[in-house]
């Protein structure tokens, strides 16, 4: 089973909007809501393929109910520990003509210490029956910047996979505690690094210098592609990954497809070139598609074999 950690899960409102401008009235074509949070799509991704998952977190007030309502519709489970405070909203704006994407998210209820302490309860009772742990997505206010480390120190010390994938200092803090997986979109491997890459050999470089940092393999993602560093044996294998070119719908959520198609593909006993091909496939899908982590598992499985896939240097 997948267990994923979502902090601050939103009710995910997706706009479509032909040639949105800013200061203008428009009409949308359009509209879906989903719940949402990196995590709990993970969750609809992993749910797609048929793989058991559970949704955990925080959630509070009419919209956290309403969160866990469709999730329950959804055929998703979850255990989120309720907090005081309302769970936000998450806009954005989808323009159809040029496929720019707007997002206006709000900022989440504030956790107090004693709700983190349930979360690490939480943790330790779903994990006895999970294969591995998925933590993505923003923290809300209230928590510290090394939450995201102290949880996955938590779920190493049960002897579960980790994934994880967050921004600025908490990526960078949590990446210090050793997780399995890292999935850092570009901008923000570039911000835990330091400055803005110029090609595939700054992304590669950068990657590994995670890898030294603590992280065990590292997938930096980018306008549908990635390139990868994965941990093997005593060395690791680099690749860079293109998805083939699709119509796109909505590239909302696309990077959290490819991770729940990895962890997927990888608990299924699939090798890393295997588990990246496979994503990658989850992630075009998803860009045909309407909604975060929301995708046909026959076009990803189609799609999957179209992606390139070039290895471009073992280390040692």
């Amino acid at each position: 089973m997948i267990l994923t950690v979502t902090l601050n899960p939103a009710l995910d409102r997706t706009m479509t909007v032909p040639n949105f401008q800013a200061g203008f009235r428009h009409r949308a074509t359009g509209t879906v809501i989903l719940p949402g949070g990196k995590g709990i799509n993970v969750a609809r991704a992993a749910k797609a393929l048929g793989r058991p998952v559970i949704a955990t977190g925080f959630i509070g007030g009419r919209k956290g109910d309403q969160i866990v309502a469709e999730l329950n519709d959804e055929g998703i489970l979850c255990d989120f520990v309720r907090v005081a405070g309302e769970s936000r909203i998450s806009t954005a704006v989808v323009d159809s003509a040029t496929n720019a994407v707007t997002e206006i998210n709000e900022q989440g209820p504030e956790i107090q210490p004693d709700d983190l302490v349930r979360l690490h309860e939480k943790l330790e009772y779903l994990g006895k029956a999970a294969d591995a742990v998925v933590f993505a997505g923003s923290i809300p206010p209230g928590l510290d910047d090394d939450c995201y480390a102290e949880m996955i120190q938590h779920v190493r010390r049960l002897g579960l996979k980790s994934f994880f994938y967050t921004y600025a200092d908490p990526l960078r803090l949590g990446i210090k505690a050793h997780p399995d997986y890292v999935f850092p979109k570009l901008v923000e491997a570039e911000r835990v690094i330091g400055y803005e890459f110029t090609g595939v050999e700054d992304r590669i470089n950068a990657a590994r210098t995670m890898r030294e940092m603590g992280a065990g393999s590292v997938v930096i993602t980018y306008r549908y592609g990635c390139v990868a560093v994965m941990a093997e044996g005593d060395g690791s294998r680099t690749f860079v990954g293109t998805i083939p070119p699709v119509d796109v719908v909505s590239s909302l959520g696309w990077g959290d497809a490819l991770v729940g198609g990895f962890a997927v593909r990888l608990l299924e006993g699939g090798s890393h070139p295997e588990c990246l091909r496979f994503g990658l496939g989850c992630g075009a899908a998803n860009l045909i598609d309407y909604g975060a982590g929301v995708f046909s598992p026959a076009d990803a499985e189609r799609l999957a074999e179209r992606v390139e896939l070039e290895e471009v240097s073992t280390e040692a």
